[in-house]
């Protein structure tokens, strides 16, 4: 991999112009890229032309930048987050219709949940979550599920690394490795007030195929000290079917990779669409433009 003469990837420096965009800031000139990524100016200029030209970043026409559509392109042929998103949906309209709060579905990301999925409805308690928007662990229920089933080395990197007290309840350090245990052991994890005193995440983990935790399922709703115990349940049913439908999509079939079968659990579309896909196998990818 080439690097500059300061030791750092190319790559690397791409990365860093695209990590400047987020939810808050999605539309940026060129010397607001230089400065959220740390860059010289005329390197910044040099690496925006590149993404530009792949479709990476797009030119707007007063001149600001923005995320290409070709990112959403390479990120929606992932069976990953994607494919998770798509088949875990029937199961978050289920858990919002009965919640009516903030449904959402997240995933580990370094230190952080990234939140794949979202759902809410405009009188919703406070809830900070955007799809694509990223939480650290320690302060979410989600991310408190993730936490809970990851790697030692992990916990002691976020532990490390710190995170912010948003409210009086948000977990000290010196707390966290107990309440991991206590999430590992119940099998799901309560915040109250962590976020913002008004409201309270529930959440609990979705196993993939092979029995590993593959993301959390969970809701945002009010902090009124109610028991969440119906909660629990309901994301409990919920995160069940996930895992079945993972497993639908994934897992090979009699011996045999049924690549009909797992389109059909991914996509929403007709049996002879579907059935047309499948004869396509050998001569051309889906998504390559056909049609």
């Amino acid at each position: 991999m080439a690097r500059g003469s300061d030791g750092e990837s190319v790559l690397h420096k791409h990365l860093r112009v695209l990590q400047a965009f987020d939810a808050l800031r999605p539309f940026l000139t060129l010397t607001e890229i230089a400065d959220a990524a740390a860059l010289p100016l005329s390197s910044t200029h040099r690496l925006v032309a590149e993404l530009e030209r792949e479709g990476l970043l797009e030119r707007m026409p007063d001149r600001t930048y923005r995320l290409g559509v070709r990112l959403w392109e390479f990120a929606s042929r992932t069976p990953g987050a994607l494919g998770l998103r798509e088949l875990a949906r029937p199961w978050l309209e289920a858990v919002h219709a009965r919640v009516r709060q903030h449904t959402q579905l997240g995933v580990l990301s370094g230190r952080d949940v990234l939140f794949i999925e979202r759902m809410s409805t405009r009188d919703a308690v406070l809830n900070l979550t955007l799809i694509g928007g990223r939480t650290p662990l320690a302060v979410s229920s989600s991310g408190l599920v993730l936490l809970a089933h990851a790697s030692a080395g992990l916990v002691d990197d976020v532990i490390a690394a710190g995170w912010p007290a948003y409210t009086a309840e948000t977990i000290p350090p010196g707390a966290l490795r107990d309440r991991l245990r206590h999430v590992r052991a119940d099998g799901f994890a309560v915040t109250d007030g962590q976020i913002h005193p008004e409201s309270r995440g529930i959440a609990v983990p979705v196993l993939g195929p092979h029995g590993a935790v593959y993301a959390a399922i969970g809701v945002v709703v009010a902090n009124d000290g109610t028991s969440p115990q119906p909660a629990i349940e309901l994301l409990t049913v919920a995160a069940a079917g996930i895992t079945r439908a993972l497993e639908e999509a994934y897992l090979p079939h009699d011996g045999t990779r049924d690549t009909a079968h797992g389109l059909r659990a991914l996509v929403s579309t007709s049996q002879r669409s579907l059935n047309y896909f499948a004869s396509l196998e050998g001569e051309a990818p889906v998504g390559s433009g056909l049609g």
